[in-house]
């Protein structure tokens, strides 16, 4: 029996969470799992004059790049993509609890001091929040993951 044959791997389509894809993808093929990969738009201001229209393209930009992930990094593995709205943390919290998954991978920025206080934790939330095992990648200075 696989450890784990559900697996969640959030993506904001940056270099951390395609490492952080890449490495999902692996453990899902070692355990002949099932790989979800997620991105959530956040919210957009609704007193921005232009929100419906950012809010359309950031969707349509959105679905674009994850077929395009999905097309050039996961032809040879059994994967789902999802395309969420909300805050980060939260959905992907309720993503992992309505696909049942066995281990969530995302990336951190591994942001220290004022940065993480002002701009908050998505990976430190999931962690905490999580109902299954949270694996965060961070990519270190040599560009490989730390």
């Amino acid at each position: 029996m696989a450890l784990f044959e559900r697996i969640l791997c959030a993506v904001d389509f940056d270099g951390n969470s395609i490492t952080a894809l890449r490495m999902a993808k692996r453990i899902a093929q070692r355990e002949e799992g099932t790989l979800w990969v997620v991105h959530v738009v956040p919210p957009v201001d609704p007193l921005v004059i232009s929100a419906p229209l950012l809010s359309r393209r950031k969707e349509d930009e959105a679905r674009a790049e994850l077929a395009r992930l999905a097309r050039e990094e996961l032809p040879a593995v059994q994967h789902q993509t999802m395309l969420l709205f909300g805050q980060p943390a939260d959905e992907i919290v309720n993503a992992a609890g309505e696909t049942k998954a066995d281990l969530i991978v995302l990336a951190t920025h591994g942001r220290r001091g004022v940065a993480h206080m002002i701009l908050g934790s998505v990976a430190e939330k999931v962690v905490r929040e999580a109902n299954c095992p949270v694996l965060t990648v961070r990519i270190g200075p040599d560009g490989s993951a730390a």
